[in-house]
Protein backbone atom coordinates (compact mmCIF):
# COMPACT_ATOMS: atom_id res chain seq x y z
CA UNK A 1 0.00 0.00 0.00
CA UNK A 2 1.23 3.37 -1.15
CA UNK A 3 1.65 5.80 1.90
CA UNK A 4 1.24 8.58 -0.13
CA UNK A 5 -2.26 7.69 -1.79
CA UNK A 6 -3.39 6.70 1.93
CA UNK A 7 -6.19 8.48 2.94
CA UNK A 8 -5.62 11.48 6.20
CA UNK A 9 -8.48 12.56 8.23
CA UNK A 10 -7.85 16.05 10.39
CA UNK A 11 -10.69 16.71 12.74
CA UNK A 12 -13.79 16.01 10.89
CA UNK A 13 -12.17 16.17 7.05
CA UNK A 14 -11.05 13.23 5.15
CA UNK A 15 -8.73 13.99 2.31
CA UNK A 16 -8.28 11.18 -0.06
CA UNK A 17 -4.59 11.08 -0.30
CA UNK A 18 -1.31 13.15 0.48
CA UNK A 19 -0.46 14.77 -3.03
CA UNK A 20 -1.64 17.84 -2.34
CA UNK A 21 -1.87 21.65 -4.30
CA UNK A 22 0.04 24.32 -2.73
CA UNK A 23 -1.02 27.60 -3.24
CA UNK A 24 0.18 29.79 -6.22
CA UNK A 25 -0.88 33.18 -7.27
CA UNK A 26 -2.38 33.73 -10.61
CA UNK A 27 -2.36 37.54 -10.40
CA UNK A 28 -5.50 37.47 -12.63
CA UNK A 29 -8.50 38.59 -10.47
CA UNK A 30 -10.28 42.08 -10.52
CA UNK A 31 -11.02 43.36 -7.15
CA UNK A 32 -10.35 39.84 -5.23
CA UNK A 33 -13.07 38.18 -7.20
CA UNK A 34 -11.51 34.76 -8.66
CA UNK A 35 -12.96 34.12 -12.33
CA UNK A 36 -12.97 31.59 -14.75
CA UNK A 37 -9.21 31.07 -14.77
CA UNK A 38 -9.49 30.01 -11.48
CA UNK A 39 -12.35 27.76 -11.82
CA UNK A 40 -10.25 25.81 -14.34
CA UNK A 41 -6.53 26.47 -12.97
CA UNK A 42 -8.14 24.87 -9.93
CA UNK A 43 -10.36 22.51 -10.89
CA UNK A 44 -8.04 20.34 -13.49
CA UNK A 45 -5.88 19.52 -10.07
CA UNK A 46 -9.22 18.02 -8.94
CA UNK A 47 -9.50 15.88 -11.97
CA UNK A 48 -5.95 15.12 -11.67
CA UNK A 49 -6.35 13.25 -8.56
CA UNK A 50 -4.92 15.65 -6.30
CA UNK A 51 -6.06 15.12 -2.71
CA UNK A 52 -6.44 18.86 -1.41
CA UNK A 53 -6.23 21.92 -3.75
CA UNK A 54 -5.49 25.22 -1.90
CA UNK A 55 -5.81 28.16 -3.47
CA UNK A 56 -3.86 31.32 -3.68
CA UNK A 57 -2.82 33.27 -0.98
CA UNK A 58 -6.04 35.66 -0.51
CA UNK A 59 -6.08 38.84 0.77
CA UNK A 60 -7.92 39.01 4.52
CA UNK A 61 -8.23 42.83 3.49
CA UNK A 62 -7.27 44.86 0.09
CA UNK A 63 -4.44 46.36 1.24
CA UNK A 64 -3.43 42.63 2.21
CA UNK A 65 -2.72 41.24 -1.55
CA UNK A 66 0.28 41.04 -2.95
CA UNK A 67 -0.76 42.58 -6.16
CA UNK A 68 -3.84 44.42 -7.69
CA UNK A 69 -4.77 41.17 -9.33
CA UNK A 70 -4.47 39.27 -6.21
CA UNK A 71 -7.73 37.27 -4.88
CA UNK A 72 -9.44 38.28 -1.87
CA UNK A 73 -12.00 37.30 0.54
CA UNK A 74 -12.95 40.12 2.24
CA UNK A 75 -16.58 40.64 0.74
CA UNK A 76 -19.19 38.62 -0.26
CA UNK A 77 -18.65 38.87 -4.06
CA UNK A 78 -15.69 36.99 -3.60
CA UNK A 79 -17.42 34.66 -1.38
CA UNK A 80 -19.95 33.64 -4.23
CA UNK A 81 -17.37 33.30 -6.35
CA UNK A 82 -15.21 31.07 -4.42
CA UNK A 83 -18.17 29.14 -3.57
CA UNK A 84 -18.49 27.91 -7.56
CA UNK A 85 -14.72 26.43 -7.44
CA UNK A 86 -15.09 24.67 -4.13
CA UNK A 87 -18.15 23.51 -5.56
CA UNK A 88 -16.52 21.97 -8.45
CA UNK A 89 -13.53 20.87 -6.93
CA UNK A 90 -15.56 18.70 -4.21
CA UNK A 91 -17.26 17.68 -7.23
CA UNK A 92 -14.33 15.26 -8.07
CA UNK A 93 -13.55 14.45 -4.86
CA UNK A 94 -10.98 16.25 -3.32
CA UNK A 95 -11.15 18.75 -0.53
CA UNK A 96 -10.83 22.40 -1.10
CA UNK A 97 -8.17 25.06 1.22
CA UNK A 98 -7.43 28.53 1.25
CA UNK A 99 -4.60 30.27 2.48
CA UNK A 100 -5.30 33.71 4.41
CA UNK A 101 -2.65 36.39 3.26
CA UNK A 102 -1.36 39.60 4.29
CA UNK A 103 1.54 40.97 2.48
CA UNK A 104 2.72 43.65 4.38
CA UNK A 105 5.52 45.33 3.04
CA UNK A 106 5.83 43.14 0.40
CA UNK A 107 2.46 43.93 -0.96
CA UNK A 108 1.37 46.44 -3.67
CA UNK A 109 3.81 44.84 -6.77
CA UNK A 110 3.05 44.15 -9.87
CA UNK A 111 2.71 41.01 -11.98
CA UNK A 112 6.13 38.82 -12.24
CA UNK A 113 5.73 38.88 -16.12
CA UNK A 114 5.14 42.94 -15.47
CA UNK A 115 8.62 43.00 -13.08
CA UNK A 116 7.14 42.74 -9.81
CA UNK A 117 7.94 46.05 -8.78
CA UNK A 118 5.86 48.54 -6.68
CA UNK A 119 2.32 49.26 -7.94
CA UNK A 120 2.51 53.31 -7.26
CA UNK A 121 -0.67 55.18 -5.92
CA UNK A 122 -1.69 56.97 -8.94
CA UNK A 123 -1.86 53.26 -10.65
CA UNK A 124 -3.99 51.62 -8.43
CA UNK A 125 -1.16 50.88 -6.18
CA UNK A 126 -1.46 51.65 -2.25
CA UNK A 127 0.53 52.41 1.13
CA UNK A 128 2.30 49.19 2.47
CA UNK A 129 2.17 48.19 5.99
CA UNK A 130 4.38 46.54 8.31
CA UNK A 131 6.15 45.56 11.48
CA UNK A 132 8.75 48.02 10.20
CA UNK A 133 9.95 50.91 8.24
CA UNK A 134 12.17 49.27 6.41
CA UNK A 135 11.74 48.60 3.12
CA UNK A 136 12.26 44.79 1.42
CA UNK A 137 14.83 45.72 -1.36
CA UNK A 138 14.05 48.14 -4.25
CA UNK A 139 10.42 48.24 -3.43
CA UNK A 140 8.42 51.32 -1.59
CA UNK A 141 9.22 51.58 2.25
CA UNK A 142 5.87 50.96 4.16
CA UNK A 143 4.79 52.26 7.37
CA UNK A 144 5.08 50.83 10.35
CA UNK A 145 1.70 49.62 11.95
CA UNK A 146 0.53 52.07 14.82
CA UNK A 147 -0.49 49.82 17.93
CA UNK A 148 -4.29 50.17 17.33
CA UNK A 149 -3.65 48.74 13.59
CA UNK A 150 -1.84 45.76 14.56
CA UNK A 151 -4.56 44.73 17.61
CA UNK A 152 -7.64 44.95 14.52
CA UNK A 153 -5.36 42.26 12.35
CA UNK A 154 -6.94 39.25 13.99
CA UNK A 155 -10.40 39.89 13.71
CA UNK A 156 -9.78 41.17 10.02
CA UNK A 157 -8.37 37.69 9.96
CA UNK A 158 -11.62 35.77 11.70
CA UNK A 159 -13.84 37.69 9.37
CA UNK A 160 -12.06 36.07 6.32
CA UNK A 161 -12.19 32.88 8.14
CA UNK A 162 -16.01 32.99 8.26
CA UNK A 163 -16.33 34.08 4.89
CA UNK A 164 -13.93 30.99 3.87
CA UNK A 165 -16.51 28.27 5.81
CA UNK A 166 -19.39 30.39 4.13
CA UNK A 167 -17.44 30.17 0.77
CA UNK A 168 -17.06 25.87 1.05
CA UNK A 169 -13.24 25.32 1.86
CA UNK A 170 -12.95 22.37 4.38
CA UNK A 171 -9.64 23.72 5.52
CA UNK A 172 -8.05 27.03 6.13
CA UNK A 173 -4.26 28.08 6.21
CA UNK A 174 -2.75 30.94 7.83
CA UNK A 175 -0.03 32.35 5.53
CA UNK A 176 3.22 33.03 8.20
CA UNK A 177 5.73 32.66 5.47
CA UNK A 178 7.63 34.07 2.68
CA UNK A 179 8.32 37.52 4.20
CA UNK A 180 4.98 38.78 4.24
CA UNK A 181 3.13 41.05 7.44
CA UNK A 182 3.31 38.00 9.84
CA UNK A 183 6.69 36.65 9.01
CA UNK A 184 8.30 40.34 9.07
CA UNK A 185 6.95 40.32 12.90
CA UNK A 186 8.77 37.01 13.51
CA UNK A 187 11.46 37.56 11.98
CA UNK A 188 14.42 39.35 14.05
CA UNK A 189 16.09 40.20 10.49
CA UNK A 190 13.07 42.22 9.73
CA UNK A 191 11.27 43.16 12.94
CA UNK A 192 12.97 46.22 14.69
CA UNK A 193 9.72 47.29 16.95
CA UNK A 194 10.69 48.16 20.68
CA UNK A 195 7.10 47.60 21.61
CA UNK A 196 5.53 44.14 22.91
CA UNK A 197 5.53 43.41 19.47
CA UNK A 198 9.16 43.57 19.41
CA UNK A 199 12.37 42.10 20.23
CA UNK A 200 12.42 38.87 22.00
CA UNK A 201 10.90 35.76 20.69
CA UNK A 202 7.81 35.98 22.67
CA UNK A 203 6.87 39.58 21.52
CA UNK A 204 8.12 38.77 17.65
CA UNK A 205 5.35 35.65 17.57
CA UNK A 206 2.83 37.22 19.55
CA UNK A 207 0.93 38.78 16.66
CA UNK A 208 0.65 35.31 15.02
CA UNK A 209 -0.94 33.60 18.40
CA UNK A 210 -3.46 36.31 18.42
CA UNK A 211 -4.42 35.98 14.84
CA UNK A 212 -4.42 32.05 15.57
CA UNK A 213 -6.56 32.18 18.24
CA UNK A 214 -9.23 34.36 16.68
CA UNK A 215 -9.69 32.30 13.75
CA UNK A 216 -9.67 29.21 15.84
CA UNK A 217 -12.50 30.66 17.03
CA UNK A 218 -13.88 31.90 14.42
CA UNK A 219 -13.90 28.26 12.57
CA UNK A 220 -16.21 25.50 13.20
CA UNK A 221 -14.91 23.37 15.69
CA UNK A 222 -13.95 20.46 13.13
CA UNK A 223 -12.52 22.16 10.69
CA UNK A 224 -8.92 22.21 9.83
CA UNK A 225 -6.44 24.93 10.40
CA UNK A 226 -2.99 25.05 8.58
CA UNK A 227 -0.40 27.75 9.18
CA UNK A 228 2.47 28.19 6.63
CA UNK A 229 5.87 28.95 8.46
CA UNK A 230 8.89 29.56 6.95
CA UNK A 231 11.39 27.53 8.84
CA UNK A 232 14.27 29.54 8.24
CA UNK A 233 15.51 33.16 6.93
CA UNK A 234 18.57 31.32 5.55
CA UNK A 235 20.47 34.15 6.82
CA UNK A 236 22.92 34.99 9.80
CA UNK A 237 21.19 36.31 12.91
CA UNK A 238 17.69 35.27 11.50
CA UNK A 239 14.72 32.91 12.13
CA UNK A 240 16.19 29.18 12.03
CA UNK A 241 14.66 25.58 12.43
CA UNK A 242 15.17 25.32 16.10
CA UNK A 243 12.90 28.32 16.27
CA UNK A 244 10.19 26.96 14.06
CA UNK A 245 9.73 24.37 16.47
CA UNK A 246 9.04 26.06 19.47
CA UNK A 247 6.67 28.05 17.32
CA UNK A 248 4.81 25.06 16.29
CA UNK A 249 4.23 23.96 19.62
CA UNK A 250 2.97 26.89 20.33
CA UNK A 251 0.60 27.06 16.80
CA UNK A 252 -0.57 23.59 17.73
CA UNK A 253 -1.39 24.75 21.46
CA UNK A 254 -3.87 27.08 19.99
CA UNK A 255 -5.74 24.66 17.56
CA UNK A 256 -3.69 24.91 14.67
CA UNK A 257 -3.47 20.78 12.73
CA UNK A 258 -0.36 21.23 10.27
CA UNK A 259 2.58 23.28 9.80
CA UNK A 260 2.63 23.78 6.17
CA UNK A 261 6.65 24.12 6.12
CA UNK A 262 8.47 26.37 3.51
CA UNK A 263 11.14 28.69 4.21
CA UNK A 264 13.03 32.04 2.95
CA UNK A 265 11.37 35.04 1.47
CA UNK A 266 12.23 37.64 4.62
CA UNK A 267 14.85 39.21 3.29
CA UNK A 268 16.37 39.75 -0.79
CA UNK A 269 20.16 39.12 0.24
CA UNK A 270 19.68 35.27 1.59
CA UNK A 271 21.65 32.58 0.24
CA UNK A 272 18.89 29.78 -0.63
CA UNK A 273 20.55 26.51 -1.24
CA UNK A 274 17.86 25.57 -3.61
CA UNK A 275 17.83 21.59 -4.86
CA UNK A 276 15.78 18.54 -5.11
CA UNK A 277 13.32 18.13 -1.79
CA UNK A 278 15.71 21.16 0.28
CA UNK A 279 13.04 21.72 2.71
CA UNK A 280 11.74 18.68 3.63
CA UNK A 281 14.18 18.62 6.76
CA UNK A 282 12.70 21.07 8.41
CA UNK A 283 9.22 19.37 7.51
CA UNK A 284 10.84 16.53 9.52
CA UNK A 285 12.15 18.51 12.57
CA UNK A 286 9.14 19.91 13.58
CA UNK A 287 7.42 17.19 13.01
CA UNK A 288 9.64 14.67 15.42
CA UNK A 289 10.31 17.48 18.03
CA UNK A 290 7.20 19.61 17.92
CA UNK A 291 5.24 16.65 17.40
CA UNK A 292 2.89 18.62 15.11
CA UNK A 293 2.14 16.92 12.39
CA UNK A 294 3.72 18.94 8.97
CA UNK A 295 3.59 19.25 4.61
CA UNK A 296 6.59 19.23 3.00
CA UNK A 297 7.05 21.77 -0.19
CA UNK A 298 9.19 22.49 -2.55
CA UNK A 299 11.46 20.58 -5.82
CA UNK A 300 9.17 17.48 -4.62
CA UNK A 301 8.96 16.47 -8.58
CA UNK A 302 8.87 12.28 -8.64
CA UNK A 303 6.10 10.06 -7.26
CA UNK A 304 9.11 8.27 -5.72
CA UNK A 305 10.41 11.10 -3.67
CA UNK A 306 7.25 11.88 -2.10
CA UNK A 307 6.28 8.54 -1.16
CA UNK A 308 9.64 8.30 0.37
CA UNK A 309 9.07 11.61 2.10
CA UNK A 310 5.41 10.81 3.68
CA UNK A 311 6.77 6.63 4.20
CA UNK A 312 9.66 7.38 6.24
CA UNK A 313 7.56 9.74 8.48
CA UNK A 314 9.57 12.95 7.25
CA UNK A 315 6.10 14.34 6.42
CA UNK A 316 2.48 13.71 6.70
CA UNK A 317 2.02 15.64 3.12
CA UNK A 318 3.52 16.61 0.31
CA UNK A 319 2.67 19.94 -1.58
CA UNK A 320 3.37 20.56 -4.99
CA UNK A 321 3.25 23.45 -7.00
CA UNK A 322 5.02 23.90 -10.36
CA UNK A 323 5.22 20.12 -10.82
CA UNK A 324 1.84 20.10 -10.80
CA UNK A 325 1.74 23.35 -13.68
CA UNK A 326 3.75 21.20 -16.07
CA UNK A 327 1.34 18.22 -15.25
CA UNK A 328 -1.88 18.80 -13.43
CA UNK A 329 -2.72 14.63 -13.84
CA UNK A 330 0.64 14.29 -11.47
CA UNK A 331 -1.21 12.76 -8.62
CA UNK A 332 -3.25 10.18 -11.38
CA UNK A 333 0.25 8.87 -12.68
CA UNK A 334 1.86 8.53 -9.47
CA UNK A 335 -1.18 6.61 -8.29
CA UNK A 336 -0.18 3.96 -11.38
CA UNK A 337 3.46 4.09 -10.45
CA UNK A 338 2.47 3.52 -6.99
CA UNK A 339 0.06 0.80 -7.36
CA UNK A 340 -2.41 2.59 -5.25
CA UNK A 341 -6.06 3.20 -5.72
CA UNK A 342 -7.52 3.88 -8.54
CA UNK A 343 -8.16 7.54 -9.34
CA UNK A 344 -8.91 8.09 -12.94
CA UNK A 345 -12.33 9.58 -13.57
CA UNK A 346 -14.57 7.57 -16.06
CA UNK A 347 -14.11 10.57 -18.60
CA UNK A 348 -10.14 10.03 -18.89
CA UNK A 349 -10.17 6.23 -18.61
CA UNK A 350 -9.89 5.98 -22.72
CA UNK A 351 -6.12 7.73 -22.09
CA UNK A 352 -5.26 5.50 -19.11
CA UNK A 353 -1.70 3.99 -19.81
Amino acid sequence: MSHLFEPIKIRDVVIRNRAWVSPMCQYSAVDGVPNDWHLVHLGRFAVGGAGLVIVEASGVVPEGRISPGDTGIWNDEQVAAWRRITDFVHEQGAATGIQLAHAGRKASTAAPWEGGASVPESEGGWQTVSSTDQPFGDLTAPRALTRDEIAALPEQWAAAARRADAAGFDVVELHFAHGYLAHQFYSPLVNDRTDEYGGSFDNRVRLLLEITEAVREALPAGKPLFARISATDWAEGGWTGDDSVKLAGLLGSRGVDLVDTSTGGAVPDAEIPVRAGYQVRFARQIRWEAEVPTAAVGLITSPEQAEEIVSSGSADAVLLARELLRNPNWPLHAADRLRADDLWPKQYERARP
